[in-house]
This record gives structure tokens, C-alpha cells and sequence, in this order.
């Protein structure tokens, strides 16, 4: 089963695809959102697809949007996988590397990207993204953090290498907050339909293989990231947790940095992939 929102942006409309088929789940809810998803959405949209009561909808031709709508919060987790901390020059970190994005980054799938003004730098960087579905605060162990997950996407964490590094003062914020910099979806993939640690990721630029790896390779599990936050703040439902990204990427200096004109495609299995075409920014 998989969570969509179709539509032009910003007039999307929350949808079910099962088997190939796509519901309407407007009559369960306007948006996915947290509230939505607090509220046992995912189970009830499930009974009603296990009913037979959702209305079919016409998906062809359809813009596909981020899967889920305003989240409070994206919080990003940086080096997470030992071969990108290499290849970034880093020892592998003792602790989960906190930043934080834009809830305005966001942007669907195959939606174009915007290359900032003066950058020079711009990089690629699948994640698996971690939908948050209960609150969650000062878990008692590991093993109480995925049933507040939601589910999962396929998510671009585009970050600005110079802006992150040379101009953020000791942060990373101004290389990551752009317009457009957190390409996201397809679907929102229910969490017991997932196992998060085994999931193959991928990335090419221009038809050209980057990134290939597996979440197995995480230096801190999924479970192990939302306890660890849960320790130093407030999750809220529906906010988002890119988990990190493999080696692979251009700061690596192994491939060239994206230019206007560019393609990148990033994709999970099982999970779905991304085309973001790289534009000036307007």
C-alpha cells in the first residue's frame, strides 16, 4: 500500500495505490499530514481499501507531490553511513550528527530543482526518510522508537557544498535550506509493511551510476536515530527524519558537481525513485 498526494502544487489531493490501482481517500481525509496520521489514519485507510469503499482516481498524466504536507519539522542526520564520512573526511561519528532543513524545501518527486544564486557546489544525496506517526519523547530504549514511525520514503537530501562548509559558520544550515532542496516521495510506504536496515539505495546523474549501497550499512540504525533524538527533543507526528546518505556523492571529488541542465535520479526499492531535473533558480 502506498500513500500519494496527485495534483498541481499546492492542490493535491491524498490518494491510496494498491495493486497497481489508485484510490481517492479524500472522503477519509484533505491531507496527509500529522494530524492525519496521529489519528490512526493508515489503519483506516487500510479498512476502507479492505472494505471496497474508496472511489477509484484517475492518476494518469497526474503531477505526483511530496506524500506528506507541511511537516513541522525535517531533521537531518549527517554521516550516518562510514564510507561518505570517509570519503567527507570525517571519522565515523560517536554520535548521530543533528541539522535541521526547511519545511519549505520540500518539493514532489519529479519536481525541478532549483540551483541557488552563486552556487557552485550543489551535491545529491538519497536518504531514507522516516515519517513520524505518534509523538515521541525520552524513550526508555531503542526498542520502543519504530512504532512511531509511520512509514518511509524516498527522499533527496540537495545540499550546497560551498554555502555548507565555507560561508554557515561551523553549521551546515546555509548549504541545505534552499528552495526546492528536499525532493520527496513518491509514497509514503507504511512502516510494518518496511524493514528499514535492509533496503538498497541508489543514485545516478546523467544516466550515470553514483550512489549504491544499503541502509544495513547505517553507522545508527533507525530505531537508534529516534531514540537518540527523543532524548534531546519533542517528535511530533508527521515530521520527517532523512536517516543519511552513502558514499557517493560529489564532495567526494570523484564526480563533478550538478549545473543547471543536469538530471538526478534517486531511488529506494520497494520504496520508488525520483527524476529532479537541476534549473536555474527563477
Amino acid at each position: 500500500m502506498e500513500l500519494m498526494r496527485l495534483g498541481g502544487a499546492g492542490a493535491e489531493s491524498p490518494v491510496v495505490r494498491v495493486d497497481g490501482e489508485t484510490f481517492s481517500i479524500a472522503s477519509l481525509t484533505a491531507e496527509i499530514d500529522g494530524a492525519f496520521l496521529a489519528t490512526d489514519g493508515i489503519a483506516r485507510v487500510r479498512d476502507a481499501v479492505e472494505a471496497g469503499s474508496l472511489p477509484s482516481f484517475e492518476a494518469t498524466g497526474v503531477r505526483v507531490g511530496a506524500p506528506i504536507a507541511r511537516p513541522t519539522a525535517i531533521l537531518c542526520i549527517g554521516q550516518n553511513y562510514a564510507a561518505h564520512a570517509a570519503e567527507s573526511g570525517s571519522p565515523p561519528p560517536d554520535h548521530p550528527i543533528l541539522f535541521h532543513k526547511h519545511p519549505n524545501t520540500i518539493v514532489g518527486p519529479d519536481d525541478d530543482v532549483f540551483v541557488p544564486r552563486g552556487a557552485t557546489q550543489v551535491d545529491w544525496e538519497v536518504e531514507l526518510g522516516v515519517v513520524i506517526g505518534t509523538r515521541v519523547r525520552y524513550l526508555d530504549s531503542p526498542a520502543d522508537a519504530l512504532r512511531h514511525v509511520a512509514g518511509y520514503v524516498v527522499s533527496n537530501d540537495v545540499s550546497e557544498r560551498h554555502f555548507q562548509r565555507d560561508i554557515s559558520g561551523g553549521q551546515w544550515s546555509k548549504g541545505k535550506n534552499a528552495e526546492t532542496f528536499n525532493p520527496l516521495g513518491p509514497a509514503l510506504v507504511p512502516a510494518d509493511e518496511v524493514n528499514p536496515q535492509a533496503l538498497h539505495l541508489w543514485s545516478r546523474v546523467n544516466g550515470e551510476p553514483r550512489q549504491d549501497s544499503s541502509t544495513a550499512d547505517m553507522i545508527f540504525s533507525i530505531a537508534e536515530l529516534i531514540y537518540d533524538l527523543s532524548q534531546v527533543m519533542v517528535l511530533e507526528p508527521g515530521d520527517l527524519v532523512n536517516s543519511g546518505t552513502p558514499q557517493g556523492v560529489a564532495l567526494s571529488g570523484n564526480f563533478p558537481y550538478l549545473v543547471a541542465g543536469d538530471v538526478v535520479e534517486v531511488g529506494i526499492d520497494g520504496l520508488g525513485q525520483q527524476r529532479s531535473r537541476l534549473v536555474p533558480a527563477p
